[in-house]
């Protein structure tokens, strides 16, 4: 077997995770000293620190002022069921999916909710459904990062600003990374675990005055548990987007997420975030660029994500293998960089082709992402030259 060099420079901070993510650079426990623990979060200094975040959110994400943003239960899963279950079923919907979690939203709507006017518009991991055949007279559900492939949606272009029915974004792995045109979005939902790195078991969801106007002049068919009424009345309940939440929210998670909007504002707000992500991005494509074994998952460069980026080895030695022998050489590579400390958690998705998924949002640093490369390499070619010996 060859004997590679191992690289002499390692990242210093190893948290390659798509989620939840790496936290923010200089974190520390410190940084939730203020948290109100042991106070009701209904308390004056609870509910002040709630609107505090729903209004720092509000400044860099850049929502606008007419939109309302409320935090809810169960991450970015909670935010997107309270949307389906509280909003579907007034007209028929247009389900777009390409990697796992879009899929699981196409099930829910299917054979959950079995909403018999839902019409699939799929693609395999790797590529964007054609958006051209979507019909904006229906609602639309779609994620716009698809963090299990690494796709993406480049723009809103493709949506009608005259469109008749809702458009519902699950956005977790882009808000914070990349430009969302509210304009064309009628709810958004996202997690604070991914982009800023918040602790994780809180969604956020964001709903346009047509998402409102929806919730107050229909009724679902169905039965919706507590944690998903947004309505009372026929009304909505305003108070759940100042504050007031649903349920019993973590003050130490809410803590962690006023921290990492404050960075943020520090760095300039949204463009300093995205600016990152970029950065990091390009610190990936450069490399596979000039390495022949290795691509990106997604196939047209306008839709590669610049936060959860999925790549594949093509090299020939590898794609020979059967699809499990493949998985194998992939898992090899991320147990062995996890076992030297430089890189947790970067293997692809469980659903995923094999290969590997590295997070490369704005908390981190791209000179961590240029010290791991190297590393990849080196496991590659340890790996591939067993794979040779064994020929």
């Amino acid at each position: 077997m060859t004997n590679v060099q191992k690289p002499a420079m390692r990242p210093a901070n190893p948290y390659f995770s798509s989620g939840p993510c790496s936290k923010r650079p200089g974190w520390s426990l410190e940084a939730l000293k203020d948290a109100s623990l042991g106070r009701s979060h209904r308390a004056k200094i609870g509910k002040s620190k709630l609107a505090e975040a729903i209004d720092l959110t509000r400044e860099v994400l850049e929502v606008p002022a007419n939109y309302r943003i409320g935090i809810v239960p169960a991450s970015d899963t909670g935010a997107v069921e309270m949307a389906l279950w509280s909003l579907l079923g007034a007209r028929p919907v247009d389900m777009l999916a390409w990697e796992s979690f879009g899929s699981g939203w196409v099930t829910d709507v299917v054979k959950q909710l079995k909403l018999e006017n839902a019409r699939r518009i799929e693609a395999p991991y790797g590529e964007l459904p054609d958006l051209s055949q979507v019909d904006f007279s229906h609602d639309v559900v779609f994620t716009w990062n698809g963090t299990t492939s690494g796709v993406r949606v480049p723009d809103a272009d493709w949506i009608a600003p005259d469109r008749e029915g809702l458009t519902i974004c699950d956005a977790t792995s882009a808000a914070f990374a990349q430009r969302l045109d509210f304009a064309k979005l009628d709810v958004v939902t996202f997690s604070w675990q991914k982009v800023l790195g918040g602790e994780a078991a809180h969604g956020v969801l964001i709903l346009s005055p047509r998402a409102v106007e929806r919730l107050e002049s229909y009724t679902p068919a169905w039965p919706l548990p507590k944690i998903f009424r947004m309505t009372k009345g026929g009304k909505l309940i305003e108070g759940i987007f100042k504050g007031e939440t649903i349920n019993t929210p973590s003050m130490l998670c809410v803590e962690d997420y006023l921290d990492a909007l404050r960075w943020a504002k520090a760095l300039g707000g949204l463009a300093g975030l995205v600016a990152r992500a970029d950065a990091n991005a390009k610190t990936i494509a450069d490399w596979v660029g000039d390495t022949p074994w290795v691509d990106f998952l997604a196939v047209d460069p306008t839709t590669r994500s610049n936060t959860s980026v999925c790549l594949k080895i093509v090299d020939p030695d590898v794609t020979r293998l059967d699809d499990a022998g493949q998985a194998a050489f992939a898992k090899s590579i991320v147990s062995m960089l996890d076992g030297e400390g430089v890189a947790f958690d970067i293997g692809a998705y469980r659903d995923a082709p094999s290969g590997f998924r590295i997070w490369c949002g704005a908390t981190v640093e791209a000179a961590d992402v240029a010290s791991l490369l190297p590393w990849l390499e080196w496991a590659f070619q340890v790996e591939k030259s067993k794979l040779q010996a064994a020929a």
